[in-house]
């Protein structure tokens, strides 16, 4: 321990000798700052980002310090002052103006030499102490005339000599010395032109992810387009989704998701409901990727065209629609790739070439790729040209399938490759599986991520995972897309579920995230279940083609159906600032159990919204909602009205305590609008 300490001192010494003493500044805790720095935060264009920092030094000098930003390509650093909170914790803000672009910001600070020489004065002056005060000025003139030499303006430079003078004169009292140096404008002139000593700068420049809007706010419909015929037990196209996108685009969303729509393996093609038996009919599902008609840059001949798919993508953009595909990293037996790059996947001792397990699930119809094998150069950037190719065509948003089981360093090299040209692109992580790998691959670049939310039940549940995703460190690279359900996951609280059950959960994944989307049958509460424990659909979609005959209004009007209510919740998205932001989520307190409230808002708090729920989808419930009306800006004696914008109803509240009462066979949700009477 005396060798190791005795070393360290030679090192300072030598650093003393040299001028190269390490800063009696301390810079620490530093925040938003994913994993020391290795990591950029993301955020949205226009979207102010708070920085704070335990800041300190020993001794009682004054410390400023102030953060630097600028967009990466930029020469020249913005700065913006930051304050002392307490406690040695400050804090800033600046805001991002360019989008889908890099900054960087960092933290500066010193000692203040002259402002540390006026506080002096001041205590000296308060401590009735004239001689030690003149003392201190003598040293602060002395500070002022060196500070005169940085001043580049010629007013600001006429106002310090003035200064300096009147200070300069005979033996001044106290009195008139702070009657000077309390004027606002030597406080001004002072802020402006500092005198920096122990000039410091944090250790790292820490890097923001500026994207385009629909990283943070979207509304996802998922379908699959050979489901899509006007004619039952006909193979749909991409001219007939063309027909359903006004049945889309009414209800309010804003990105369609197609699961892949290159040609299918026949080789180990899975039948329905997943089976190995197999007849002609059977399409296979549409993750087998390949056959002798193409890979991952094909189209499915029975879909249509390439300009089909172009004519498809043009008429949602005219709609507002933007167009989502997958993006699943796999081959069956007939994939060209097979034949033309053998060395690309996994072999046998015998050296035939093994298909897809998860034990004990078993995946004939697939081969995964060998990421680490000795052609892995020419692997990885095939596949990066694949998402070039379709990005050509004018995709700009992949889902992708099982990220988790591709190696976690792959997507950071080919996420950052892609953002070089195309940095509007939106990628979302389909990877249910541990957090901490589900974390990482958002560290290192996926836009968007699913989540936990299709299992997140109770109010407890609910409200500890809603609160990690949105207020904890996570908020910074995280960005949770709540799916209710999809092709794969039919939850366990919606199997065999009434209507009312559907509406909470579509309530919930609408409100509690700013990104949330269903998969088709869901606005018709599609509910029966494969079996056996399951939660997977009894004839998957997967399989198999599903005929809903959305274009004919006798049909529609015999379903229980759920669209006239997305669009409402959809609607109320699209109006309400507070539903499109991520991380503006606070919760309320109810002393109902089966009744979670929360509310979102926008950042100047002009949009209000309180939403409360009745877990229970069988059940009337009631209870009080009780509001921190101090922190929502509104007088805890004036009466303010909230507007349901499902139902139209307003009520008038007063105080921070109110009574609601959930009945699910009318509505199990309010999506109240707070207003100021």
């Amino acid at each position: 321990m005396q060798n190791q300490l005795t070393g360290q001192l030679d090192n300072y010494a030598e650093g003393l000798l040299l001028g190269h003493l390490p800063s009696p500044i301390i810079i620490e805790q530093v925040s938003p700052e994913i994993d020391n720095g290795k990591y950029p935060i993301k955020c949205l264009v226009g979207e102010t980002i708070k920085v704070s920092a335990d800041i300190f030094k020993d001794g009682h000098d004054i410390l400023r310090a102030q953060i630097k930003y600028k967009a990466k390509e930029q020469l020249l650093w913005n700065e913006t002052e930051m304050s002392l909170l307490s406690n040695d914790l400050w804090q800033g803000s600046f805001q991002v103006t360019e989008e889908c672009t890099t900054y960087l910001y960092t933290i500066e600070v010193w000692v203040d030499a002259l402002l540390t020489c006026l506080d002096s004065i001041e205590k000296r002056c308060k401590a009735n102490l004239p001689e030690e005060m003149r003392s201190d000025l003598a040293e602060a003139l002395k500070l002022m005339s060196e500070m005169n030499e940085t001043v580049s303006v010629d007013n600001d430079k006429q106002l310090l000599q003035k200064y300096i003078n009147e200070l300069n004169q005979f033996s001044p009292s106290c009195e008139s010395v702070l009657e000077i140096i309390y004027q606002i404008s030597f406080q001004d002139l002072i802020q402006k032109y500092p005198l920096k000593r122990f000039c410091t700068q944090y250790d790292k420049k820490l890097e923001i992810k500026v994207e385009r809007k629909k990283a943070v706010f979207g509304s996802w419909y998922e379908l699959f387009p050979r489901s899509q015929s006007s004619v039952s037990g006909q193979h749909g196209t991409f001219r007939d989704c063309i027909e359903k996108l006004p049945y889309i685009a009414k209800m309010g969303f804003d990105v369609l998701y197609l699961p892949p729509i290159h040609p299918i393996g026949k080789t180990n093609r899975k039948g329905k409901n997943n089976s190995l038996i197999t007849t002609d009919q059977d399409p296979g599902s549409p993750w087998a990727i390949g056959s002798h008609e193409g890979g991952h840059k094909s189209i499915h001949p029975e879909l249509g065209s390439l300009e089909d798919f172009r004519e498809l993508i043009k008429a949602a953009d005219e709609l507002g629609l933007e167009i989502a595909i997958d993006f699943a990293i796999q081959c069956t037996p007939d994939h060209p790739y097979v034949k033309e790059h053998p060395e690309w996947f996994y072999h046998r001792a015998d050296g035939t070439i093994k298909y897809a397990e998860n034990p004990p699930k078993k995946y004939q119809d697939i081969y995964p790729l060998d990421f680490h094998c000795k052609e892995a150069t020419s692997l990885w950037n095939e596949l990066k040209s694949i998402l070039l190719y379709w990005i050509e065509q004018g995709i700009k948003i992949f889902r992708v399938d099982n990220p988790h089981t591709k190696p976690m360093r792959f997507w950071q090299w080919l996420i950052a490759e892609i953002h070089k040209d195309y940095p509007e692109v939106i990628f979302l992580s389909e990877a249910f599986t541990m957090p901490k790998p589900m974390k990482f691959l958002a560290k290192v670049g996926f836009t968007q991520s699913y989540s936990y939310f299709t299992w997140r039940n109770t109010k407890e549940e609910i409200t500890e995972y809603s609160t990690e995703l949105t207020q904890s460190e996570m908020k910074n690279y995280y960005r949770g897309n709540f799916f209710p359900n999809t092709p794969d996951i039919l939850p366990y609280g919606l199997q065999n579920a009434n209507k009312a059950a559907f509406k909470i959960r579509l309530f919930l994944a609408a409100t509690l995230s700013s990104i949330y989307g269903i998969y088709q049958g869901y606005e018709f509460c599609e509910n029966q279940p494969l079996g056996n424990g399951k939660e997977e659909y009894l004839n998957s979609e997967k399989y198999e083609i599903k005929y809903r005959p959305i274009h004919d209004s006798n049909w529609l009007s015999k379903q229980n159906h759920l669209i006239d209510y997305i669009t409402l919740i959809n609607k109320a998205r699209k109006e309400n600032a507070a539903l499109q932001e991520y991380k503006n989520l606070e919760f309320y307190e109810c002393e109902n159990p089966n009744i979670i409230a929360y509310g979102k808002y926008s950042e100047d708090r002009s949009n209000q919204i309180l939403c409360v729920v009745n877990l229970n989808p069988n059940n009337i419930e009631q209870g009080f909602v009780k509001l921190p009306l101090n922190k929502i800006g509104i007088d805890e004696y004036k009466e303010f009205r909230v507007k349901d914008l499902i139902t139209g109803e307003s009520y008038y509240w007063n105080g921070s305590s109110n009574y609601v009462r959930l009945d699910p066979s009318y509505e199990s949700a309010h999506l109240f609008l707070l207003e100021r009477v």
